[in-house]
């Protein structure tokens, strides 16, 4: 049995300099990096460190770039039989300065996204799982198809992101966990998830819907965990930030690999943090999550 993760795949491009230069200006690098990047793939890798074996379903240019971030995959040990190859790789572009601060450019060709017919494609890799895990960024004909196909298996069904407000009420249906940063948990609130209580309430009415567990970042607070029967705060780790790039995909990956154990709520949330923590440490979106593998 494995995770399937459903989501995007890209190249990265990490740029770190000491200050990042005003409109007109420019300034020097100071470290470059280049590498396997986009939700999807960042979260496969981390399951793959944590020692979960892991299928990627995701769409990847038919391009030099497409096949260098395919090899990278494969030497991760990711299973990529899902990967579509066509159109030009998703470049995601990642500005840090010194303190940490991020600005993120992004080329993401409607051809790099996934659609109902790449599902078909890979109904093989569904048919070994026992977890599916949907970025919710991809068009929601695509997330609604694959939930709806995890279910039909039996697999547990996470969700990372927020709905398109189309599919939100059917999906919920089929969605066991689900993961919201504070700008998502925004969007599907209708008002500002700001705090503890918020974010409390605004995850007890989303459990009513269907979910058994929600997880919400709550600004300046830290991450919040929530199920049937209770609720736990993570407040934020005390941790240098070097780059913030990635830190809710391995987060994600956390979560599902302790979940995956039957890890009760507070100590998946213990690995998700955990998790979350060593990547900000890091430049760029992918993890290295060994040292947590158990």
């Amino acid at each position: 049995m494995s995770v399937v993760v459903v989501g995007q795949i890209g190249r990265d491009l990490v740029l770190r300099c000491a200050e990042l230069p005003e409109s007109g200006g420019s300034a020097p690098v100071v470290e470059r990096r280049e590498m396997l990047g986009g939700k999807g793939a960042n979260q496969a890798v981390g399951l793959a460190q944590l020692g979960v074996p892991v299928a990627l379903i995701g769409v990847v240019g038919d391009d030099p770039p497409g096949a260098a971030v395919l090899r990278q995959a494969s030497d991760d040990g990711i299973d990529i039989r899902g990967v579509a190859q066509r159109g030009d790789t998703a470049l995601l572009v990642d500005l840090v300065d010194a303190p940490g601060n991020r600005r993120l450019l992004e080329d993401i060709p409607d051809s790099s996204l996934v659609t109902v017919d790449d599902l078909d494609r890979s109904a093989a890799v569904f048919e070994g799982a026992d977890i599916v895990s949907l970025q919710l960024q991809q068009p929601p004909e695509t997330v609604l198809a694959a939930a709806r196909r995890a279910h039909e298996r039996g697999a547990r069904v996470v969700a990372d992101g927020a709905p398109e407000e189309s599919i939100r009420d059917e999906l919920m249906e089929w969605v066991q966990v689900i993961r919201a940063d504070a700008k998502e948990a925004e969007l599907m609130a209708g008002e500002a998830v700001d705090s503890e209580d918020a974010a409390t309430d605004w995850a007890r009415r989303l459990l009513d819907a269907g979910p058994e567990l929600v997880a919400v970042a709550i600004p300046d607070a830290g991450d919040l965990i929530v199920w049937r029967d209770g609720s736990r705060l993570f407040p934020l780790s005390k941790v240098e930030v070097v780059d913030p790039t990635g830190a809710g995909d391995a987060f994600v990956a956390g979560l599902i690999a302790a979940l995956r154990k039957d890890a009760p709520p507070p100590a998946a949330g213990e690995l998700a943090v955990a998790a979350a923590s060593s990547t900000v440490q890091r430049l760029g979106g992918r993890p290295d999550l060994t040292a947590l593998a158990s």
